[in-house]
């Protein structure tokens, strides 16, 4: 975490999610979790929730929020917010050894420990420290970023005339570490993107059943003029549209900049 901590400490996350295409992240990562979790006023885990984005529309739909990050900059700001004053807690903390009793929530959001645990073994913990939490038939949705999320990110922004930002790209798009150079303070984090094929293997091997995946952004990602798209109702509506139907289309998910992995715990055996 040491490596990731003075990108996080220039404090643009908590309004990230409010500008730009962020807002077509937000958007549809809120569709997704209407649409698979269990009904409020379920518990539900919020690990590597930042300073609250999603815990704060949730909590206004009755559900039981634990937030934990483990940056304590975000804890701080969002222990300060009077949006998230009903939060069940608000903790620091380490997705690999999440402070919760095991079986005690009916859903666990991993929006961050994927990508920023770049070793096979700590994306393994934090999934099962996740299915520990969970009760018999709980889900968990699991957000992961791209193996070509860089990638066509520099390609739309022009950023791939810059020598930098070739080498990294390159280096992820071969072993999937996201590596930004001590001269480039300003790019994204260490992170770690994933294959859509790995992103599954990992959520079933650590014991979840009926694993799917989403396409977050999917081809919103790369249209053009975004923002007019976006304030126009009826534009936006059809982007929406051909977004949802082509969420689960393998052949589109290197597009998206997000996939979000779902995954259930398992029932007990019948006796």
């Amino acid at each position: 975490m040491d490596e990731i901590a003075p990108y996080y400490a220039q404090d643009r996350e908590h309004d990230r999610l409010t500008r730009g295409s962020n807002r077509l992240e937000f958007e549809r990562t809120r569709e997704l979790l209407a649409r698979f979790l269990p009904p409020p006023p379920a518990t539900v885990l919020d690990v590597g929730g930042g300073t609250g984005p999603y815990a704060r529309p949730l909590l206004e739909e009755g559900y039981t929020v634990h937030l934990l990050d483990a940056m304590a900059g975000h804890i701080e700001r969002a222990r300060a917010d009077p949006a998230l004053a009903g939060l069940a807690s608000a903790t620091v903390g380490d997705a690999r050894a999440l402070p919760f009793p095991d079986g005690s929530a009916d859903a666990v959001l991993l929006f961050g420990p994927l990508y920023h645990l770049t070793g096979e073994g700590d994306r393994r913990l934090a999934l099962t420290e996740a299915r520990r939490c969970l009760r018999p038939g709980g889900v968990v949705l699991a957000a992961a970023i791209a193996r070509t999320a860089s990638t066509v990110d520099g390609l739309l922004a022009g950023m791939d005339a810059d020598e930098r930002f070739r080498a990294m790209r390159d280096a992820t798009l071969e072993g999937g570490v996201h590596q930004p150079p001590a001269s480039a303070p300003g790019w994204f984090t260490t992170a770690y993107c994933h294959r859509p094929e790995e992103l599954r293997r990992e959520v079933e091997e650590a014991g979840f059943w009926n694993v799917d995946l989403y396409a977050v952004e999917g081809l919103g990602n790369v249209v053009p003029d975004f923002d007019a798209r976006w304030v126009d109702p009826e534009r936006r509506g059809r982007l929406l549209d051909v977004i949802r139907r082509t969420e689960r289309d393998p052949a589109l998910f290197g597009v998206s900049a997000h996939l979000l992995a779902l995954g259930h715990s398992p029932l007990p055996n019948p006796a």
